[in-house]
C-alpha cells in the first residue's frame, strides 16, 4: 500500500450549514455538490475533503457515529507561508461564524492558531518554518534553509 491519503471524511450533523461555512464562509469551490448527501473540496493535489451527511455516512459505513461533549480526537491543518497570513485566515474563519482561538507563537519555531467548523472539528492554520512545514505549502522550496 502506497504512503499517501486520498480522502478525509467527516460526517456532519447539519450538512447545509457545514456547506455554507466552507462555500460561502471561507470561500471553497466544491468539485461535488448533492443536495442532503455530500459536499466534496479538493484539498491537495491528490486530497479531497468530503462532507457526508451524518445519516449518510452511517448508513455507507455501517455503523453510528459517537457524539458528546468534549474535543474531537483530531485536527485537520491548514498550513501557510507566513505568520501574517495565519492571522488572516482564523479572521476569515471567524467572519464566517467559526469559533477561533488566537494564534501563538510556538516553542518549536513556528505560529499557529485554531478554529472550529460547524461540528467542532478543529483547523489548525499554522506557520510552520521547517522543512516539514515547507514540504506541506504549495509552492514552497522543502529543503533545509541554512
Amino acid at each position: 500500500m502506497e504512503q499517501r491519503i486520498s480522502f478525509v471524511t467527516l460526517a456532519v450533523a447539519d450538512l447545509e450549514a457545514s456547506r455554507r461555512f466552507y462555500v460561502e464562509g471561507l470561500r471553497w469551490h466544491p468539485e461535488l455538490d448533492v443536495p442532503g448527501e455530500v459536499v466534496m473540496f479538493a484539498a491537495g493535489e491528490r486530497l479531497v475533503l468530503s462532507l457526508w451527511d451524518r445519516a449518510q455516512f452511517e448508513a455507507e459505513v455501517g455503523g453510528r457515529t459517537v457524539e458528546g461533549p468534549g474535543l474531537l480526537p483530531f485536527t485537520l491543518a491548514h498550513n501557510v507561508e507566513t505568520p501574517a497570513l495565519v492571522d488572516e485566515v482564523l479572521s476569515l474563519a471567524g467572519e464566517a461564524g467559526a469559533e477561533v482561538g488566537a494564534a501563538t507563537d510556538r516553542e518549536w519555531g513556528g505560529y499557529t492558531g485554531y478554529f472550529a467548523d460547524p461540528d467542532g472539528v478543529r483547523w489548525e492554520v499554522a506557520w510552520n518554518p521547517g522543512p516539514i512545514g515547507r514540504r506541506v505549502v504549495p509552492g514552497t522550496d522543502p529543503t533545509p534553509r541554512r
